[in-house]
């Protein structure tokens, strides 16, 4: 049970004008979970850690203290994450103490021209922010943002920023045995000096049949670091497959057909159109994406034929490329039809080089991913060890 609320325990009650050097919440669980570089699965280990730490803990609170890419909500500048978060799970907790402190285009100028005066506050808004999403909470989870060195610049670390809210690390890194090893000491140096525990790390996006023999030998590995190894998540196809929308995004495309029944439609494959329309019946398969100009006729008339034949949609989408809009005739019987078809001002190799380097990110509208990311953790994590080194 929390205590009684008085001025020292509810941040609520706590004077305006005193600037906190450290939370004053002592006793709530928390841990800080930070990656060894970009995108490097943090934000999924997070969600699926969240979501499987409350079957364990009735309420649970999450902050992300510095955030670099943001969202507006309510007038305010809020880390994209946390919106997330607000989204999938109804954290509870204001929005804004959830994202404290966001990094716009010019705060590392503002920063620098004046540290003094301004890291004082900032500490300060991270602690209350802490304190406010810990309040009547049995669990925080911190989420950091990159490695362990980002925002040195402002002096805000994720290896500060975890000394400060007194939270021990776990470190996500990509599978492997070398690198994440290397990656994992680099980084646990920094936290070391900062006089932060790792506790242990979680190794991300390994080939299945790759998990036994990674478990091994980056285990040992690991275990020459001190650094526990707490799971390996293996890949999931459907993490890194984008949606329809997300690709109509990054390419600047617009939408010719199938946007309001197909927008979240993911794809598995890309395949450029450049064969005659029988080499490309083969491919017209669901979650194939077919990139052609958009004066190939006959190969989008073979698209119309198999969803006719199928009674449905047979292939992901296509992308009209070389910025050639359809035969009018064409956008007819395309509106007759539910393929999602994007039209795009780029030749086909462009267009497909940016979809093949997209990074996939979990958004609030992917509702599909979170049951699996949720479950990825549950089976791959061992959470009971995890709790017991806190």
């Amino acid at each position: 049970m929390n205590p009684p609320a008085t001025a020292s325990n509810n941040p609520f009650l706590q004077p305006a004008q005193s600037l906190l050097t450290a939370p004053t919440n002592k006793e709530i669980k928390r841990v800080f979970v930070a990656a060894t570089r970009m995108n490097d699965g943090k934000t999924t280990t997070c969600l699926g850690l969240y979501g499987a730490l409350q079957t364990i803990f009735p309420r649970v609170g999450f902050i992300k203290p510095v955030g670099q890419r943001f969202v507006s909500v309510q007038g305010a500048q809020v880390d994209e994450d946390s919106f997330l978060f607000d989204t999938v799970y109804n954290v509870r907790v204001p929005i804004q103490s959830m994202s404290p402190v966001t990094i716009d285009a010019s705060f590392t100028r503002r920063y620098l021209k004046n540290p003094n005066e301004l890291l004082p506050e900032l500490k300060n808004q991270i602690c209350r922010a802490f304190d406010r999403v810990s309040w009547e909470k049995d669990f925080t989870l911190i989420e950091g943002t990159g490695h362990a060195g980002v925002g040195s610049v402002f002096d805000l670390s994720n290896a500060s920023v975890a000394k400060l809210l007194k939270s021990p690390v776990i470190l996500v890194c990509p599978g492997g045995i070398g690198r994440p090893i290397d990656e994992i000491a680099l980084n646990k140096a920094l936290f070391d000096k900062a006089g932060v525990e790792v506790i242990g790390a979680i190794l991300n996006k390994i080939e299945p049949d790759k998990i036994d023999f990674v478990r091994e030998y980056a285990g040992i590995g690991l275990k020459r670091l001190g650094v526990p190894l707490l799971g390996l998540l293996p890949v999931e196809k459907i993490l890194t497959a984008p949606n329809l929308t997300q690709i109509a995004e990054d390419i600047d495309g617009q939408w010719i057909n199938g946007r309001k029944g197909c927008a979240k439609q993911r794809v598995h494959r890309v395949i450029i159109g450049a064969m005659t329309a029988k080499g490309i019946v083969d491919y017209l398969t669901p979650g194939t994406l077919i990139i052609t100009p958009g004066d190939r006729d006959d190969i989008i008339l073979a698209a119309i034929s198999s969803a006719r034949l199928a009674g449905g949609t047979t292939i992901a989408g296509l992308i009209l490329t070389n910025n050639i809009q359809p035969h009018p005739k064409l956008v007819e019987l395309l509106a007759q039809t539910d393929i999602p078809v994007i039209a795009a001002k780029g030749e086909s190799y462009t267009v497909t080089s940016t979809i093949n380097r997209m990074t996939v990110k979990t958004q609030p509208q992917d509702t599909d991913k979170i049951p699996v990311i949720k479950q990825l953790i549950m089976n791959n994590i061992d959470l009971p060890s995890l709790i017991a080194k806190l």
